[in-house]
């Protein structure tokens, strides 16, 4: 179980980012000047909000781009980090930062969720920015998405990594009945929760901590139980929404997503992954032995 009050996902209106994988519509999309300028501003209102409460809280940013490569984000985490509520401040990144802002945090506050993309950077190129991770004391995970004829690519990647590092694999589940029971078996070899995310969970009407302490906010302060529900809980910068927090059973069929279905009492991933469960780390080292 987490140790802390709120799990809260941040998204502003970041949506431009430095890489161009096919697969996501983010990709190497630009804002303007003003554009950033305004998340700028909602970021820096948010900050001030978080490390003003009397809960303690869990922050991890889900930017629709990469975060990290802008200033205000980084001063945000620096903040965050240093605030006595924030335990966890963490953040999905490509890792093509410039990591010396990480110097000046609270390094046991901060974590990184880490994603690797084969076709924007080579693999000694990423594996060197996760050595200075290392050497500077970051606490990260690192993952890619599960294509089955990148399997050796993955290998490689997992046999690169540090041996206490958890290498997640993210399922692809645009295509039905993608893996064959000796795909899943391969991946399991690497990342043993990965038959967690190759499943869409039946949700509707379950239980899930999303929307009492568990939720997600945007640029304008109004928060969702979670990224895949439209639903409006209300504005963090009202005096009584701590009031609004409250259990609930989820209204979807089904949730697909580790940052959705993690929060689900039944499926008992806070037992696993802890005071992880934002970075996607698991409170013990559940990973095995490296594939030959």
């Amino acid at each position: 179980m987490t140790s802390f009050d709120w799990s809260i996902l941040y998204r502003g209106p970041l949506s431009s980012c430095n890489y161009a994988c096919d697969y996501c519509p983010f990709a190497k999309t630009k804002n303007t000047r003003d554009e950033l300028a305004d998340d700028a501003a909602k970021l820096q209102r948010f900050t001030e909000w978080a490390t003003t409460r009397s809960q303690s809280m869990g922050i991890l940013f889900t930017p629709w781009g990469e975060a990290l490569i802008r200033k205000h984000y980084q001063q945000a985490f620096v903040a965050l980090s240093h605030a006595d509520n924030v335990k966890r401040v963490a953040a999905q990144t490509n890792l093509s930062f410039n990591p010396e802002f990480l110097a000046e945090c609270d390094l046991d506050a901060v974590r990184l969720w880490t994603t690797y993309h084969p076709t924007q950077t080579t693999l000694d190129a990423f594996v060197r920015r996760c050595e200075t991770l290392s050497e500077m004391g970051v606490t990260y995970s690192v993952g890619c998405v599960g294509f089955t004829d990148a399997y050796d690519e993955i290998v490689a990647l997992r046999k690169a990594i540090p041996d206490d590092v958890y290498v997640w694999i993210n399922a692809y589940k645009r295509q039905n009945n993608y893996y064959s029971a000796e795909d899943i078996q391969k991946f399991e070899e690497i990342d043993p929760l990965f038959r967690f995310n190759t499943k869409r969970h039946p949700s509707l009407g379950r239980g899930c901590r999303a929307g009492h302490t568990a939720f997600t906010v945007d640029g304008e302060g109004i928060a969702r139980r979670c990224h895949f529900i439209d639903q409006e809980i209300g504005s963090i910068y009202d005096d009584n929404f701590a009031a609004k927090l409250q259990p609930s059973a989820c209204t979807n069929t089904n949730c697909g997503c580790h940052i959705g279905y993690v929060h689900m009492p039944e499926l008992e991933l806070y037992e696993r992954f802890g005071d992880g469960v934002l970075e996607r780390i698991p409170a013990t080292k559940i990973w095995r032995a490296q594939p030959n």
